[in-house]
């Protein structure tokens, strides 16, 4: 990974767009994760697949985070 950080917030309407440029000389994939105001590509040479599935696994693991913080937080009733 290069030097760059980006903080960007996932919304239910995230998209994401995988692109193969099946070049000879330099093959690349490109992973597009994107919204309204802001698109994050990775590009990922041969080579990173098993950085990509830890990723997905990573992806995965914080899935089951927010899960669980929804199904063990207190319903919050409103007052008026």
């Amino acid at each position: 990974m290069e030097n760059l950080t980006v903080s960007a917030h996932i919304e239910p309407d995230t998209r994401f767009r995988v692109t193969p440029f099946a070049d000879r000389t330099r093959p690349f994939v490109s992973l597009r994760i994107g919204g309204d105001s802001v698109e994050i590509a990775l590009l990922a040479a041969p080579g990173t697949s098993e950085t990509l599935r830890s990723l997905a696994a990573a992806a995965i693991e914080a899935a089951g985070a927010l899960d669980a913080m929804t199904a063990d937080a207190p319903e919050v009733t409103g007052r008026g």
